[in-house]
């Protein structure tokens, strides 16, 4: 899946990829979802330094196994992990870890939820279906996590009280729409986390 091309390197190292600045800190926050939802495309587009990823590209052994009707163009897939960083400011800095979505790769989700903040769980209106063993196993880790609507041009739309009724949510989960290609609109559903985040460690202090 395509995202939004960060800038080529060039010789040496870059301000980007230093160390953390002094007294920042940092958060990790997984985005997770079913296979082809956009995870690897909305840490690319946000990112601010060159991502990290594990995609390989998809053969004839995975026809019938990685059953994807909603991006029949696909061919290539995530195997273990995407990585990339945004500075929210000179105090908070994200690191952002994108989930394989096969479930044939979930074993591996275990050590990437440990010591996560927070997840941002991408759905694909045309597959709501595989967002639900997502965020059970989220629920079970009790991992706090904010629902994204990613906007496929070609996938149908529905009003939010019913997509949360379908997925079963709580209404204190929120529920946003986002562009997965588009980094201010990434930037804003990570955003909404935070402040959801900040709002559930209100609640426990009351």
């Amino acid at each position: 899946m395509d995202y939004a091309d960060s800038d080529l390197a060039t010789a040496g190292p870059r301000a980007t990829d230093m160390l953390l600045p002094h007294g920042a800190r940092g958060v990790k926050i997984v985005i997770v979802g079913g296979f082809g939802v956009g995870k690897t495309t909305m840490v690319g587009a946000v990112s601010e330094i060159p991502p990290l990823t594990t995609e390989e590209t998809m053969t004839q052994a995975g026809v019938g196994i990685d059953h994807n009707p909603g991006a029949s163009g696909k061919n290539t897939t995530t195997v273990a992990m995407d990585f990339g960083r945004i500075s929210i400011n000179q105090e908070l800095i994200l690191y952002l870890f994108g989930t394989p979505g096969q479930e044939r790769f979930w074993f591996l989700w275990n050590g990437i939820f440990e010591g996560a903040l927070g997840a941002i769980v991408l759905v694909d209106t045309r597959r709501i279906e595989v967002c639900f063993e997502v965020i059970t196993r989220l629920e079970d880790r009790r991992v706090p996590f904010v629902v994204a609507v990613n906007t496929f041009p070609e996938a149908p739309q529905y009003p939010v009280d019913e997509l949360r009724t379908a997925l079963a949510l709580s209404e204190s989960v929120p529920m946003v729409t986002c562009d997965a290609r588009d980094r201010a609109s990434c930037r804003d559903a990570l955003l909404s986390l935070m402040v959801y985040l900040c709002t559930l460690a209100a609640q426990e202090t009351v």
